[in-house]
């Protein structure tokens, strides 16, 4: 892998400070764009797993396509060869969702499989797209593949999920208890400035206790995420976002979070709607980290915030 120019990083930093308050263009894959994800990526991970773990990102959508997704998969792949400590399929096909087909993987990364239209069901939308079958037939199917990986994450399977994969299944409550809350709306892209909620948690200790400021869609969330089932993260203030929609009761809106599924552990981060936030290599180790926390090779408090009174 050749060297990018400092330079190019440089002047990178400097295009993206000057669209602050615009929204961001797709940004090609290119040599010197891998050169300096792989010089920004760490070496070594937080811990040593217990062993060198099998990890599949799912990056197949069916509507609201993110352009970043081919980019996710490439930070994937560069953090998996210059670590060691794991290993990545790329998948696109419905079937890794056979059970046969989960049991061979420590994760499950959903790298923004959004799903179109009312039924906001990605399982259905995958069934219906590729074969002939009955909308009764296609929501059978998918009420299957919804049903293993619930399954495969309450059996121990570790859950990572990518900004807009939160919608994968987001009008089924189960899947909503699972990842800990569903999709609601967003206002337009903006600065945003994302703060720790513990700046002592391992899990953040990527971002040295200053947080984030990157460009992306802040994500409100609706259904299980107000049972606060979850070790929250990361959060932006309400009051610093434009566009709000409903006026809420908490100032803090939770954008990254933790928690267990049974036996299985799921990692939630909203950014990642621009590849140009992957010039922070802070974002890097959070997600590396992210996932060592869902295979259990990361040990941390994922007590829940609970209900609030």
């Amino acid at each position: 892998m050749k060297k990018v120019l400092p330079s190019l990083i440089i002047c990178a930093t400097l295009m993206y400070s000057a669209v602050s308050a615009q929204e961001l263009k797709p940004l090609p894959i290119t040599d010197e764009w891998l050169a300096s994800i792989y010089d920004n990526a760490p070496s070594k991970t937080t811990v040593v797993g217990q062993k060198k773990r099998k990890v599949l990102v799912f990056s197949k959508a069916t509507g609201f396509d993110h352009w970043t997704i081919p980019h996710n998969n490439e930070v994937w792949k560069i953090l998996a060869s210059k670590t060691g400590a794991f290993e990545v399929q790329i998948g696109f096909d419905i079937t890794h969702f056979e059970k046969k087909s989960l049991k061979n993987y420590d994760a499950v990364i959903l790298n923004n499989s959004n799903p179109t239209g009312p039924e906001r069901n990605l399982f259905y939308d995958l069934l219906k797209k590729y074969s002939s079958i009955s909308d009764e037939e296609a929501n059978e199917k998918a009420l299957h593949y919804e049903s293993n990986l619930l399954e495969y994450v309450k059996k121990g399977g570790g859950l990572v999920i990518m900004h807009g994969a939160i919608v994968v299944q987001n009008n089924s409550p189960e899947f909503s208890t699972m990842t800990g809350g569903s999709f609601d709306y967003h206002p337009k892209q903006q600065e945003i400035h994302l703060k720790e909620v513990d700046k002592d948690h391992p899990l953040v200790s990527a971002f040295n206790g200053k947080g984030l400021k990157h460009i992306d869609e802040p994500y409100f969330f609706k259904n299980a995420y107000f049972d606060y089932n979850f070790r929250p993260l990361l959060y932006f203030e309400v009051d610093k976002i434009e566009g709000i929609k409903h006026k809420v009761k908490d100032v803090k809106n939770y954008v990254s979070w933790i928690k267990k599924y049974g036996k299985g552990r799921v990692f939630y981060s909203a950014p990642s709607h621009n590849a140009q936030s992957l010039q922070n290599p802070e974002l890097f180790k959070f997600y590396l980290d992210g996932l060592q926390y869902v295979t259990g090779d990361l040990k941390v408090d994922d007590t829940p915030m609970n209900r609030k009174p």
